[in-house]
């Protein structure tokens, strides 16, 4: 194993380095020991790991909805269903691990 003697500093929103080192010690992973992943990763990816780009749609946040914009959604859902625009939810589950490589 390599000697790991260089020094990174970074500026983090406080909120974003609490909520992600809870999770890596979760983990038992030590914040240096994700970034120096993260570091192997874009060398082994020549760049980033993973895709950067604007979201396609943004998933409702329910708690900003008023309850006839709540109802119009559970509407929109129940129209779906009605449709037959559903998956099983084994076959959700198993795109989700396809698409995040679980």
């Amino acid at each position: 194993m390599a000697t790991k003697s260089a020094n990174l500093y970074a500026r983090i929103e406080p909120d974003v380095k609490e909520k992600a080192e809870k999770i890596l010690s979760t983990l038992g992973i030590p914040a240096s020991s994700a970034i120096n992943m993260f570091y192997k990763q874009i060398i082994l990816q020549r760049g980033l790991p993973f895709e950067v780009k604007l979201p396609s749609s943004t998933p409702v946040d329910i708690s900003t909805l008023s309850e006839a914009a709540f109802n119009e959604e559970l509407e929109k859902g129940y129209a779906d269903m009605q449709a037959g625009r559903t998956k099983k939810a084994k076959e959700s589950f198993a795109d989700i691990r396809k698409d995040y490589g679980l």
